[in-house]
């Protein structure tokens, strides 16, 4: 008598609800397991066969890439290349893409290490944002710019209705909570950077925002820059109304 198993392409429960969570059924669900592995996990599971993440990450970034300028090209028809790549460099900001990765519960489903999993590696932001765009890459690789597209409309939707293209464009987040800082009567805020993540050709900054001393915001991006300019806007965002 054989032994039970899977039908082929059948996912794990819990595999199978994150499916339900992304509205995208995996043709392929080792493409699924690949994006969702982490390096660590491998290295852990040495001799097993195992593929992490980083390829589909290289992939999906390309992919991402070219989906979120389309589609700002498409809302803002009316703008220059120059705030084309603002509008585009803010969307797919570690920021807002952790943001994303959070919504779906992207990290509940990681495949970690032990040492990862100990140190909160479910809730990192580089892992969440690397796993993103690896998740991206997969959707790609499984069902084409069209699977792709589909998935990511729904993500930048409620972003894009919101969006002041205006305010990304020319505005400065650094200056805008220097002025408000500065309004009321408190010193000006001083920038640190805290972290540093990945290999040297795609570090992530952690940076933090201090006000006499004290953290009151902190945010990821690409560049310094990048990183200064969205903890500014999470501090300008977090005293509204003050």
């Amino acid at each position: 008598m054989s032994e039970p198993h899977e039908e082929p392409g059948q996912l794990p429960p819990d595999l199978s609800e994150f499916e339900s969570l992304l509205e995208y059924r995996f043709r392929d669900p080792h493409l699924l397991l690949r994006a969702l592995t982490h390096r660590s996990y491998v290295n852990e599971h040495e001799g097993e066969g195992l593929l992490h993440n980083e390829s589909l990450e290289f992939l999906g970034d390309a992919v991402l890439g070219f989906l979120v300028s389309s589609r700002s090209f498409r809302r803002f028809p009316e703008l220059q290349e120059g705030a084309l790549s603002k509008i585009k460099a803010y969307l797919v900001s570690a920021a807002n893409l952790v943001h994303f990765a959070r919504r779906i519960r992207l990290g509940d489903f990681m495949l970690l290490s032990k040492g990862e999993e100990k140190t909160g590696g479910r809730t990192k932001r580089a892992i969440l944002v690397d796993a993103y765009e690896a998740l991206i890459g997969a959707m790609y690789l499984d069902g084409g710019i069209e699977a792709a597209s589909a998935f990511l409309v729904k993500q930048l939707e409620e972003i894009l209705d919101t969006l002041d293209a205006e305010h990304i464009v020319f505005g400065d987040f650094k200056s805008a909570l220097q002025e408000r800082l500065h309004n009321l009567g408190r010193s000006e805020p001083v920038y640190r950077v805290v972290n540093e993540i990945g290999p040297d050709h795609r570090k992530t900054f952690v940076v933090q925002v201090l006000v006499d001393g004290q953290a009151i915001a902190e945010a990821s991006g690409r560049t310094k820059k990048e990183a200064q300019q969205a903890a500014a806007r999470i501090a300008l965002d977090s005293m509204a109304g003050h």
